[in-house]
């Protein structure tokens, strides 16, 4: 059936839970464009046919063939927007390094975009701020305190807090940091904030 592959694409979207990247589809794809092509030829030979003979019964068969390409092209084109979406998100989730388990799901495409993103951000974020820059995508929300206790869930190795403290992140022991340092490490499963 017409489009049957394209809508298939967006229901996997949709089946994915928020947050997540679903492996993309190299294969649906390719099934959508190669379906794309026959519609086109048969409509470009249905063409032909209906000027050189004067066939006006074969337009509605065009018109339906071309709404099915349409279609199509709208269905791939909104599922490569809304993984896009989903890598932005996991950028300001994740920060500049992705887990290896979303990268395994993204195409080399996806990855350069992800890069190119990467470094538009960390370039606007060095403009802002002075000398420094402003990293914006700390305290995604607002914090209710400046200090959380943490605990490490994997060897780190050392780290160094503004006032040159540097401190030994090893697995299962806790610390007390300020929350913009650690912000990042707790996204990248580093770190855990702990509830007292």
């Amino acid at each position: 059936m017409f489009c049957e592959k394209a809508i298939e694409l967006i229901r996997e979207l949709q089946r994915a839970a928020d947050g997540q990247l679903p492996a993309f589809n190299e294969d649906g794809i390719r099934q959508v464009l190669e379906e794309m092509k026959a519609l086109y030829e048969q409509n470009q030979t249905d063409v032909n046919e209906a000027k050189s003979e004067g066939r006006s019964d074969l337009i509605p068969t065009i018109k339906f063939r071309h709404c099915c390409l349409l279609r199509n092209q709208r269905c791939i084109a909104a599922y490569l927007y809304d993984r896009l979406l989903r890598i932005r998100t996991l950028r300001w989730e994740y920060g500049s390094v992705l887990p290896t388990s979303i990268r395994f799901h993204m195409c080399a495409e996806e990855l350069e975009w992800f890069n190119q993103y990467k470094k538009s951000l960390a370039t606007y974020m060095r403009s802002l701020g002075g000398d420094e820059g402003l990293d914006i995508t700390q305290d995604m929300k607002p914090p209710k305190s400046l200090y959380i206790e943490v605990r490490c869930l994997k060897d780190y190795g050392e780290f160094e807090i503004d006032d040159g403290t540097t401190i030994l992140l090893k697995k299962n022991s806790q610390h007390f940091l300020p929350r913009w340092k650690c912000e990042q490490l707790i996204r990248q499963g580093v770190l855990e904030h702990v509830m007292s």
